[in-house]
């Protein structure tokens, strides 16, 4: 779905980012769920994430549901494309591995989410 008129000046800049495993890759905490370090998942919760343009995350499957608004830029996955203002609703046990839109130093704008993951993700070993 994309939210009609939608349209922000994200100043990333401003941001405390901090790097993930991925390279190109950054997210900024809004709000935490506890870890199960039983079931080896990651923590769940709500962030800002900023992705290069040709970076993404590795494969990954969603533990509950996840909601993401991109604020800037845009992303594609095994799901589609999306762009500024497109809002997305993953379902429990989801698989994708997001890619930011356009090619590095090629002057694409970075792809900034705002991402609230229940549950958290599990990696997905890829053959």
């Amino acid at each position: 779905m994309k939210i009609p008129g939608l349209q922000l000046d994200v100043n990333a800049a401003d941001v405390d980012w901090r790097a993930t495993n991925s390279p190109g890759v950054f997210w900024f905490l809004l709000a935490s769920e506890a870890t199960d370090e039983a079931k080896g998942a990651g923590a769940g919760g709500t962030v800002l994430i900023r992705m290069q343009p040709g970076c993404g995350y590795p494969p990954h499957e969603h533990l509950d549901v996840e909601e993401v608004l991109v604020l800037a830029g845009g992303y594609r996955d095994a799901w589609g494309t999306y762009e500024t203002g497109a809002y997305v609703r993953y379902p429990k046990g989801s698989v994708h591995a997001p890619v930011a839109l356009g090619e590095p130093d090629a002057g694409h704008p970075d792809c900034i989410l705002y991402a609230s993951a229940r549950g958290g993700i599990s990696p997905v070993e890829t053959p």
